[in-house]
C-alpha cells in the first residue's frame, strides 16, 4: 500500500496513483534521478506542464494538485481548463487594456474572461526528451484587448535537478533525513512577427504558475524588501478579488503570510520594488517545505498589470503573485482545492526575432522540522514556527 498523507479534505494520492490515473487519459513523461528517489511528471499535451512530482519515488506524496474530475470528463470548459500542475506556462497580462484574456470592449468580469486556447487546451510539440529533461515548442498567435496581434514561438525546457544542484540553489546542505525533489522550467518567447512589440500597443510577459494541494495546515510565505512606502510603494497588492481579510493575510517585518486553505478566493501580488527572487510555503501537518525561485533581472521595473480594469499604469504590475482558491461567491462552485505560487518575467519589449526568457525553479523538501527549519531560515529568512504561526498574529 502506498504512503498517503492526510489533508483535512481527505487523503492526497501518491505519485504513482496520480501518474496511473493521468496515463489513462494523456501521455505522461516521468523524469527520474539516478541517485535519489526524485521523480517529476511532465505532460506535453498540457502545454508541457509539470503536473506533479515526488521526493520519495512512486510511493511518495504527489505534490502537484491534479484536477481528476476535469481530466476524466474529457470535456473542454469555456473559460479555463484547470488541469492542475506545479509549473504551467501562461502569458500575461490577464486584465487591462492590453489583456489577452478579454476581447475588446468586453467588461472585465468572470463571464467575459477566457484563457487563450494556445495556453489552455492546445498541446505543445515534444521536441526531445531524456531521463532528466523535456523540451517542447509551440507557435502561438494572440490578440490583446486593444487589438494588437502577437506572433510568437514559445520554447519550454523542464529539467530535473539532482541533490547537489538543489543544495547549491538553496545555499544549505540536505541532511540524509530530508527527501527532496527539484525542477526548473526554462521558458522563452520569441517575437516571430514583422513588427516590434512596444508599450504603446501593449506587451506580453512570461507567467509561470504552480498549483499545489491546499490545506488548513499550509501557509504561504513571501519575503519582501523593507523600506518606506513613499519610496517603494505598498508592500502588497491585495485588491485583485477584493481586499483580503486580516486573518488571511499578515504583513510582518520583511515577509508576508497568506492562507493556503482553498476556502476563500483571494490573490496577492508584490511589485518589482518590493519583490525578492524567492517565495514558498510550509505544510506543517505533512512536514513539507516548498521553495520557488525565479529569474528577477536587476533594475527591471516594467511588469504587465493583470488587474481587471482599464489601468492607469499598465506596466506597473506585480512580479510575484499567490492565489488561494475558493467560491467566487457564497454557495458557488470553485475551481478546486488548490493554492498557487506564481512568478512573471518583465514586460517583453521584443524586436522581430528577439527572445525573452524566464526561469522558474520549484523545490519540495520533506523531513524533520528541525532540518527543514534550517533551510527555511537560509532561504525565506524565517523559521518554520514563524511561518506556521504567521497568520495568528
Amino acid at each position: 500500500m502506498t504512503t498517503q498523507f492526510m489533508f483535512a479534505q481527505g487523503k492526497t494520492p501518491s505519485f504513482a496513483d496520480d501518474v496511473a490515473f493521468l496515463r489513462k487519459h494523456v501521455d505522461v513523461i516521468v523524469l527520474t534521478d539516478k541517485k535519489s528517489a526524485a521523480q517529476v511528471a511532465v505532460i506535453p499535451a498540457y502545454q508541457c506542464r509539470v503536473i506533479t512530482s515526488s521526493a520519495a519515488g512512486e510511493g511518495g506524496v504527489s505534490f502537484g494538485w491534479v484536477n481528476r474530475d476535469l481530466i476524466a470528463s474529457g470535456k473542454n470548459q469555456p473559460h479555463i481548463n484547470v488541469y492542475g500542475g506545479e509549473d504551467r506556462f501562461w502569458i500575461g497580462p490577464e486584465g487591462g487594456q492590453f489583456s489577452v484574456f478579454f476581447k475588446k470592449g468586453d467588461p472585465f468580469d468572470l463571464g467575459h474572461w477566457f484563457t487563450p486556447a494556445s495556453i489552455d487546451t492546445e498541446p505543445f510539440e515534444l521536441v526531445s526528451k531524456s531521463q532528466d529533461r523535456v523540451i517542447c515548442r509551440k507557435t502561438i498567435e494572440l490578440t490583446n484587448y486593444s487589438g494588437t496581434k502577437f506572433n510568437a514561438e514559445v520554447n519550454r525546457e523542464i529539467r530535473l535537478l539532482d541533490n547537489k544542484a538543489i543544495e547549491k540553489q538553496l545555499g544549505a546542505p540536505l541532511k540524509s533525513s530530508v527527501k527532496a525533489v527539484g525542477f526548473e522550467s526554462l521558458n522563452s518567447v520569441k517575437n516571430t512577427g514583422a513588427s516590434a512589440w512596444t508599450k504603446k500597443s501593449g506587451l506580453l510577459s512570461i507567467w509561470i504558475l504552480g498549483m499545489f494541494n491546499a490545506s488548513p495546515s499550509t501557509t504561504i510565505a513571501v519575503p519582501y524588501a523593507r523600506g518606506e512606502a513613499a519610496k517603494l510603494g505598498p508592500v502588497v497588492n491585495d485588491a485583485y478579488f477584493g481586499k483580503v481579510p486580516a486573518d488571511r493575510l499578515v504583513v510582518s517585518d520583511g515577509i508576508l503570510y497568506f492562507a493556503a486553505d482553498a476556502n476563500y478566493r483571494s490573490k496577492i501580488g508584490v511589485s518589482p520594488r518590493r519583490a525578492k527572487p524567492i517565495l514558498g510555503s510550509y505544510d506543517a501537518f505533512n512536514g513539507v517545505l516548498t521553495i520557488v525561485q525565479y529569474t528577477f533581472p536587476k533594475g527591471a521595473v516594467d511588469y504587465v498589470n493583470s488587474m481587471w480594469e482599464v489601468q492607469k499604469a499598465p506596466f506597473g504590475g506585480d512580479v510575484v503573485n499567490s492565489y488561494n482558491d475558493g467560491p467566487p461567491k457564497p454557495g458557488a462552485a470553485q475551481l478546486g482545492r488548490f493554492y498557487e505560487l506564481e512568478t512573471s518575467s518583465p514586460a517583453l519589449a521584443l524586436n522581430p526575432n528577439q527572445t525573452g526568457t524566464h526561469v522558474s525553479r520549484t523545490i519540495h523538501l520533506q523531513g524533520p522540522a528541525t532540518e527543514l527549519d534550517v533551510i527555511a531560515r537560509a532561504t525565506l529568512g524565517v523559521g518554520l514556527d514563524q511561518i506556521k504561526n504567521g497568520l495568528k498574529k
